[in-house]
């Protein structure tokens, strides 16, 4: 191995892909003084903004996934592929990695493709219960699989298969101690419960339409709502702003303290917010996003529900179901602590840290 280490990382399209490509890489520089990194991106998609913000170069390449039905995007698909192999190719020449990291999303397929055909070890990191099409094309070649799940045998090469969890935000690693904090920051009367609201960075549409209707049930009820409806609607939502009982934010920025003072969370399943939840150990009710690939945060959350760790209500079930749901885990301190104890044992709080071991075994 040359003196200096010289690593690609992978990924992007959503936060759940780029965000953990941005982890491993900071745990990479914290380890190796002697590092160069340079991420690989989709060149119209998120990441071409959040990687250069948290300090590193990326390339684009001119790719996105295959949509479910007919389009231009789909007929160009195959010239698309064609020039992210070519370009793949020239990056991987020019910089000459020693590993090659891919965390999903379709912009890692071209870029690792070429990696494994140039004999240079692959890593991937799987995030949800339920693969990609972009991991599961790369699987066979790849040197190891980092996964958050158990059973992924049923996908991928279980010789390869490592289970590490997925990289969170090192700050919410530790919540114990700051309830009282996060109370003061949010404003919060310690006498009634909180539930906290998450619907991802942008917000979720259903479940702020859920919240807005439910308002006056949760008014009854004497509980406080945390609400984060996200950028895209909080012209449309803080006018709630007024009532006592709730607080809208466009977004929270300091999770750990909202993570700390909530009793209850309800929560979309993206495979981040599941492992962030795990390590935080509240009451959470998820309702998954069904407009994702693969319908794969119902998977997420099934996961979590079936070992007694969290409830799941879909969104189609929202209008008959909330409520009483709700009012199950409200009533029960038991259930509370039950489903508090449950989802602590899926935690791998150790995920970044685990899955660079594993590269650095490989290289």
């Amino acid at each position: 191995m040359s003196k200096r280490l010289k690593v690609i990382l992978s990924g992007g399209g959503t936060g759940g892909h780029i965000y953990p490509a941005i982890a491993i890489a900071n745990e990479l520089r914290n380890r190796y003084a002697d590092i160069d990194v340079l991420f690989v991106g989709a060149k119209d998609r998120m990441e071409m903004q959040k990687v250069p913000q948290a300090g590193y170069e990326i390339v684009g390449l001119w790719i996105s996934g295959i949509q479910r039905k007919l389009t231009l995007s789909n007929l160009l698909f195959p010239i698309k592929l064609l020039s992210s192999l070519w370009k793949s190719r020239s990056i991987i020449k020019k910089f000459k990695p020693d590993v090659v990291i891919g965390t999903g999303g379709f912009a890692s397929g071209p870029l690792l493709r070429i990696a494994n055909s140039k004999k240079i070890p692959t890593v991937l990191q799987e995030q949800n219960s339920f693969p990609g099409i972009t991991n599961k094309w790369l699987a066979k070649d790849a040197g190891k699989i980092c996964v958050a799940y158990d059973h992924m045998e049923r996908f991928f090469p279980q010789e390869k298969i490592i289970k590490t969890g997925n990289p969170v935000r090192q700050d919410l690693l530790s919540i114990e101690g700051k309830r009282d904090q996060g109370q003061k920051k949010y404003g919060i009367d310690v006498n009634k419960k909180t539930i906290l609201v998450l619907g991802g960075s942008l917000g979720a549409r259903r479940i702020n339409r859920l919240i807005e209707k439910e308002l006056d049930f949760f008014e009854q009820k004497e509980i406080q709502v945390i609400w984060q409806c996200g950028k895209l609607y909080y012209s449309e939502y803080e006018k709630y702003n007024t009532k006592e009982h709730v607080q809208v934010h466009q977004f929270l920025d300091s999770m750990d303290l909202a993570y700390a003072a909530a009793d209850i969370i309800i929560s979309r399943a993206g495979a981040s917010s599941v492992s962030e939840l795990c390590i935080v150990a509240k009451p959470v009710l998820f309702i998954p996003s069904p407009n994702v690939a693969e319908d794969h945060q119902t998977k997420n959350a099934q996961a979590i529900v079936n070992v007694g760790g969290a409830k799941m209500i879909k969104e189609n079930e929202l209008d008959d179901h909330f409520e009483d749901r709700m009012s199950e885990i409200l009533v029960s301190e038991q259930l509370q602590s039950q489903l508090s104890n449950a989802i602590k044992t899926m935690a791998l709080p150790n995920a970044t840290s685990d899955i660079v071991d594993e590269i650095e075994k490989l290289i």
